[in-house]
């Protein structure tokens, strides 16, 4: 896992093939807004959200319009072992993950889900995201409500019914809690804009929202 290595500091070979790479370029997969959403409410309300390394999902969300706040973790297994250590050896149910604190009045549920498929991730890649492989990076929903489940369900369903993208969508809908991660994890887009992982990956990635997106991002 790349990821990994660079954070173990794995050598400066490594760092060097992956700040000499060029920052891959990234696009928005135009897709057409979910045809169904959650009603808005008054208050905040969360979604939890999992689609590979979650530096790069957290920064993307924490651009997003009505995004009052955005905490890396881990989803899907037990307290016990929700730390970085024992999640990356794969040998967890866990999945890292985004808790997403919104403002409904602001932005929708649907509309989250639209950046998570279009830009935060690619929900076609199983157990994988761009360098990094393993379940640990499983695309992944977890409802915090059954509304939340019916229109997620009902989103990949429509996406998948259009062919909106080349190969099927390979997203589970799971259950499980979330468990917040290192404070080393938290805003790493933000506190470490040239660390190398982050130029490569995410960067572009957050530019193609911007660009995708110019009247949800702030």
């Amino acid at each position: 896992m790349l990821k990994t290595s660079l954070l173990a500091a794995a050598g400066a070979a490594a760092l060097y093939l992956t700040t000499s790479a060029a920052a891959a370029p990234e696009r928005a997969v135009p897709i057409p807004a979910p045809r169904t959403d959650v009603p808005a409410s008054g208050g905040m309300q969360i979604a939890v959200l999992a689609g590979g390394c979650f530096w790069g999902m957290e920064a993307v969300f924490e651009h997003v319009r009505g995004v009052r706040d955005v905490v890396s973790g881990y989803a899907g297994g037990t307290r016990a072992n929700a730390n970085y250590g024992a999640v990356s050896s794969e040998t967890t149910r866990h999945a890292e993950a985004i808790r997403v604190t919104y403002d409904p009045r602001q932005v929708s549920y649907g509309t989250l889900l639209r950046i998570y498929f279009s830009v935060a991730h690619d929900p076609t890649q199983l157990n994988r995201q761009g360098p990094d492989h393993g379940r640990s990076y499983r695309s992944a929903i977890f409802p915090q409500s059954a509304p939340q489940w019916r229109v997620a369900r009902a989103y990949i369903d429509q996406l998948d019914a259009v062919e909106a993208f080349d190969r099927p969508i390979v997203t589970q809908l799971e259950s499980g809690s979330f468990f917040t991660a290192e404070a080393h994890h938290q805003d790493f887009y933000r506190r470490n804009p040239d660390h190398p992982y982050i130029v490569r990956w995410d960067k572009p990635k957050v530019a193609a929202f911007e660009t995708a997106y110019p009247q949800l991002a702030r």
